[in-house]
């Protein structure tokens, strides 16, 4: 008979009262121990830790948050890892899957879906989501450690990178996002002064532009987000590497919100070129042609997008773009043509699909 493998729950934090108890309650049950590295709360944080059973170590803040990571990690004993931030919660329906699939797996990373909501706390819109999949569990094998001083990351080390990452459906719900606790916490200036420090590095990788290009598009400065994109892009080329998708998503995401139609048109066609399957590319290029009055051509955009659907583990997804939302665009791309009875048909499937 085989011993289920051992999981330690490794976190970082400061001042996350709000929402630290949730969050280590939604692995209870599931790991063996609770690493908590705090980096200075001066709230009740580190007391709500200590009474969910967690061990809680302090740390000198560096502005790094690889090396915070990794001193959690030194002090875990589980066979595996697993590392949430205290805005986050373990899906409570699939969670204990997670020791049937550890016990029969052969990698050593595993990737799982993190739901990113966005809009309203209260109550938290499930159809505002976008969904990616991020290595969150990994093997407690001393040479996989955390890279990067902000937007960190596990990384094999070089005698293990044929190990391949496996990709498992037990959700990560992320809160972090939602308008007022954005609000509270100001992550935003903070992950700025971090990242500057990251550019000024001759060495940095393009990720770091992409990285503050996300930070002034969640600011609403839109001029600066749009420079730094498109300097990643050129980085990523000049390196001979395929620019990431997330690039261009956040880049025609900018153009459509700014209303920018001939800035987007028709350069995402080769965006789509380079990612043909990425469904959100298809759905903004349903959005402009709409927004340009071209409804035949979106018509046929956001028919494409229904095709792709939802479900890809490789993108950044925002959900509906490949069901729901897309459903109701080819409804209105119907009436505009003229085409009522099959527009009506179209918007109460997508409204029964919802329901179900």
């Amino acid at each position: 008979m085989h011993k289920s493998p051992t999981i330690s729950l490794c976190m970082i934090v400061k001042d996350e009262a709000r929402s630290i108890s949730n969050c280590l309650e939604s692995v209870k049950g599931l790991v063996s121990e609770m690493i908590i590295i705090d980096t200075g709360s001066t709230d009740q944080t580190i007391d709500i830790c200590k009474k969910h059973g967690a061990k809680v170590y302090p740390y000198m803040w560096k502005n790094d948050f690889a090396d915070a990571r990794n001193y959690g990690l030194s002090y875990a004993t589980g066979d595996w890892i697993l590392w949430l931030d205290a805005d986050e919660e373990l899906d409570a329906t699939k969670k204990f899957l997670l020791q049937e699939i550890l016990a029969h797996t052969n990698s050593y990373l595993l990737s799982l879906p993190i739901l990113n909501y966005y809009g309203k706390t209260k109550p938290v819109n499930k159809d505002h989501v976008y969904l990616y999949y991020q290595l969150r569990v990994f093997r407690n094998y001393k040479d996989i450690t955390f890279h990067n001083r902000i937007h960190e990351t596990p990384l094999l080390p070089a005698e293990l990178t044929d190990k391949e990452i496996e990709n498992i459906s037990i959700p990560i719900h992320h809160y972090g996002y939602l308008e007022d606790i954005t609000e509270t916490k100001q992550k935003g200036q903070r992950n700025l002064q971090l990242l500057q420090q990251e550019v000024a590095d001759p060495s940095h990788s393009p990720w770091i532009e992409y990285h503050l290009a996300s930070e002034y598009y969640r600011q609403g400065k839109y001029l600066q987000a749009f420079q730094y994109v498109n300097e990643s892009i050129l980085l990523f080329l000049h390196q001979n590497q395929l620019p990431p998708s997330l690039l261009y998503k956040l880049k025609y995401a900018m153009l459509i919100e700014t209303n920018s139609l001939d800035g987007a048109w028709p350069s995402i066609e080769k965006a789509i070129l380079l990612y043909p399957d990425y469904v959100d590319l298809h759905f903004y290029k349903g959005d402009i042609l709409y927004k340009m009055k071209n409804y035949r051509e979106a018509l046929q955009a956001f028919e494409k997008c229904l095709e792709l659907g939802d479900h890809h583990t490789e993108y950044l997804i925002l959900k509906g773009t490949g069901s729901f939302k897309a459903g109701r665009y080819k409804g209105l791309c119907l009436e505009q043509l003229g085409r009522s009875e099959e527009a009506q048909e179209a918007f109460g499937f997508w409204d029964n699909t919802r329901l179900d």
